[in-house]
């Protein structure tokens, strides 16, 4: 069973169920992006589950709540890209689409699945300072599943360590050594870069 913001989820339904769903937000590997629609389209399809469907409909025709667009993609350092089209800008762009959409979905709580597995390590460090700082502001909790470590130093308080669908280990990123990747990546161990690992 999964017990989500104090509720357990197998009981939910309905109106119940929508409402959880809209407390909690995800950024995936990709953006999930809609590319035929704008990208302030794409921002405020953060608000879709706060909206009933009227509204909805009518955001695609006339934005609602263009003030939020505006302030959570100027957050992002993309107010310039407010009428652009998804396929006009950059990996990492993109990404920043994503992340304003979450910002105006205002969740409880955000979930990150290997945010940045498709940007190149500069580019992530900066999404990845950029969605810690956006939850920091919010004050919301974020969970990220990362699997490039450099990442983890100076933005997250918490590592919890899966392996086998089980959590193998849990502690602040400065008590990571080497033994424990070891232990936990076995011979794939070799491969990975650990400058920042003692």
């Amino acid at each position: 069973n999964v017990t989500a913001l104090g509720k357990d989820t197998r009981q939910l339904r309905g109106r119940s169920l929508r409402r959880l769903r809209s407390e909690i937000g995800i950024l995936y590997q990709n953006d999930n992006l809609i590319p035929h629609l704008r990208v302030v389209h794409n921002v405020l399809m953060g608000r879709l589950g706060r909206w009933l469907l009227p509204r909805a409909l009518l955001s695609l025709f006339w934005p609602q709540d263009l003030t939020a667009a505006k302030q959570a993609l100027g957050e992002v350092e993309l107010e310039d890209k407010l009428w652009s089209m998804p396929g006009e800008l950059s990996g990492g762009q993109q990404q920043r689409v994503a992340i304003a959409r979450l910002m105006v979905q205002q969740p409880r709580v955000m979930l990150a699945d290997e945010p940045v597995s498709q940007l190149d390590i500069r580019l992530g460090r900066e999404i990845i300072e950029l969605l810690s700082g956006v939850a920091r502001r919010m004050s919301t909790t974020l969970l990220v599943n990362l699997h490039t470590l450099e990442l983890l130093y100076g933005h997250f308080s918490r590592v919890i360590a899966i392996r086998d669908g089980a959590i193998f280990w849990q502690g602040a990123p400065r008590e990571i050594s080497r033994e424990l990747l070891k232990d936990l990546y076995g011979a794939e161990y070799r491969n990975m870069h650990l400058d920042e690992v003692e």
